[in-house]
């Protein structure tokens, strides 16, 4: 079956179902990047990723790998870590940065899916508040992180950086009890990874993953009534301010 391809002038995916088994969740190429477009595809389970030199693809993999603030698990090691640790954390100062320390630890591997395309695109919903970064400092220096959008109660994470070993382990850590915090229910973590099952992510078939979504992430602040609009304003915007101080040291 040939691949869907998504003219510019209208966002209309394909359904999930449609999506190939090999490679697992292709599911269209073409569009934008726009962030009408990306939101349209996080509501729907999809997300963009492909290398320099290719046209935009649309993926909804199956199973999906996703990780909650119950299912969280903290080894031994990274207890010991995050009891010892003297790095400083923050959401959303240095995004860009962020993003930029990402792209470069991809094209160091095996990996080039950041793109100057895609960088621009992340940022611009950072603008409009709801693509979020987590950053680790030492003597001033960004030393690990993530980023990844925020819809409702699902943060969709899209990648992590480490300067200094296990960095990125104490972003997703950090991230996830705030997210705790806020009554956040899901953070997908999109394809199966070693490193984020020893955290606690767990594969889920996709039809249970996007039940999760439309319960949780389909929420417009424009379209709640007065007590969910409430609730939804704690997503947009820049999460600098909205940090409920945790510490972790004092939590192990």
């Amino acid at each position: 079956m040939p691949l869907p391809w998504l003219e510019q002038k209208e966002i209309n995916f394909p359904p999930v179902e449609m999506a190939l088994d090999e490679p697992n969740g292709l599911l269209a190429a073409g569009g934008q990047l726009s962030p009408e477009w990306l939101l349209c595809a996080y509501r729907q389970g999809i997300f963009p990723w492909f290398e320099a030199g290719q046209p935009i693809l649309w993926w909804s993999p199956n199973p999906r790998l996703v990780l909650t603030p119950k299912t969280l698990k903290i080894s031994k090691s990274l207890k010991k870590l995050l009891k010892k640790h003297n790095y400083q954390f923050s959401f959303d100062t240095s995004f860009t940065a962020v993003i930029d320390h990402c792209a470069e630890s991809r094209r160091q591997g095996d990996g080039t899916w950041i793109t100057k395309e895609m960088q621009a695109a992340y940022i611009a919903l950072h603008e409009q508040g709801y693509a979020h970064s987590v950053e680790i400092w030492s003597d001033g220096a960004l030393v690990g992180g993530l980023y990844g959008v925020a819809l409702g109660k699902v943060f969709f994470g899209e990648s992590m950086f480490s300067k200094r070993n296990n960095t990125s382990k104490l972003a997703l850590v950090y991230l996830t009890k705030q997210l705790e915090l806020w009554d956040f229910e899901l953070i997908d973590c999109q394809v199966s990874s070693d490193h984020l099952f020893t955290l606690g992510a767990l594969e889920i078939p996709r039809t249970e993953f996007l039940e999760k979504v439309n319960a949780f992430a389909q929420q417009e602040p424009h379209e709640a009534n007065n007590e969910e609009r409430h609730k939804s304003q704690d997503i947009i915007g820049n999460w600098s301010q909205r940090i409920d101080r945790v510490i972790l040291q004092h939590e192990y």
